[in-house]
């Protein structure tokens, strides 16, 4: 082969090279484009417009007031009227509302106000104190009962959103995750498993509704981490599928019917092992 054959087939060869890394290059830059973000989902909203159309007109708000009697230095006793907030969910058509124990306990008056500004007197169906949880009806026409979810799927970062009343603002909206699932221990209520979410929730919020990114009611929200202690992003919520079946006993009995074993457990005493004969730190009273 000729020398000036073998520049020509170097050159051939160098210009196959140079276009195929370009080809490489502009496949790569295309295809780095199209990629998501690790961890993201394909289509998933910027917007929650549509969860939040199809449950707010579910949450309402509801205003009590309470007789509450001081006593002065002198011991001269005095009455006024307080006033609380909270929150309440539409959860069927024929009226019934769903909110927490402590936002109707001992409540001398309570009015329901819904999303379209009609205002109704309700009637207390029943209270369950060992889930803070209460059960109220309204008479009224035309309810917007919310769609139920189911809290035993839920996952660790699922997005939420809060509905309620905080602070007399109506129909507000706050947004987060799902921080911790199960969560008990925390000395509010008997019976504990609760959602624990960093969706803002404040006075007033109590007993509205926790719903997922379709607009389905997950949660009954109940109770932050005292703000005392400086901490924020740290908030509770009764799973619906504890409030279903907590309601669906209210509706029936008006209270909830619970067996207890009868029995409370001690460790036994160090001399109370040596006299019955016992291996060292064994067995209970």
């Amino acid at each position: 082969m000729s020398r000036h054959s073998v520049q020509q087939s170097l050159l051939f060869v160098t210009r196959c090279v140079v276009i195929g890394l370009a080809i490489a290059c502009l496949v790569f830059l295309v295809r780095r484009g199209t990629q998501r973000p690790f961890g993201t989902t394909a289509g998933a909203p910027t917007s929650y417009a549509e969860a939040v159309a199809a449950s707010a007109d579910s949450v309402v708000n509801i205003y009590t007031t309470r007789l509450v009697t001081d006593v002065d230095g002198s011991g001269v006793a005095s009455t006024s009227r307080e006033f609380n907030l909270g929150s309440g969910v539409i959860i069927d058509a024929e009226g019934y509302v769903v909110t927490n124990h402590h936002v109707v306990e001992g409540a001398g008056e309570i009015y329901v106000l819904l999303a379209d500004n009609r205002v109704a007197t309700p009637v207390i169906i029943g209270e369950d104190s060992d889930t803070d949880l209460a059960l109220l009806k309204i008479d009224l026409d035309n309810l917007q009962p919310i769609r139920l979810g189911r809290s035993d799927q839920l996952l660790i970062g699922d997005v939420v959103l809060a509905i309620g009343n905080p602070y007399g603002l109506s129909q507000t909206v706050t947004q987060g995750i799902i921080s911790a699932t199960g969560r008990g221990a925390l000395n509010l209520t008997t019976f504990e498993n609760y959602i624990q979410t960093d969706a803002a929730i404040n006075s007033g919020n109590s007993g509205g509704a926790l719903v997922n990114a379709r607009g389905e009611l997950i949660g009954i929200n109940t109770a932050v981490i005292s703000r005392e202690v400086n901490i924020q992003g740290i908030s509770f919520a009764i799973p619906v599928n504890l409030v279903n079946g907590v309601v669906q006993a209210l509706k029936r009995d008006g209270r909830v019917k619970r067996g207890w074993l009868g029995l409370t457990l001690t460790n036994i005493s160090e001399a109370d092992w040596r006299r019955l004969g016992l291996p060292p730190n064994s067995g209970v009273l």
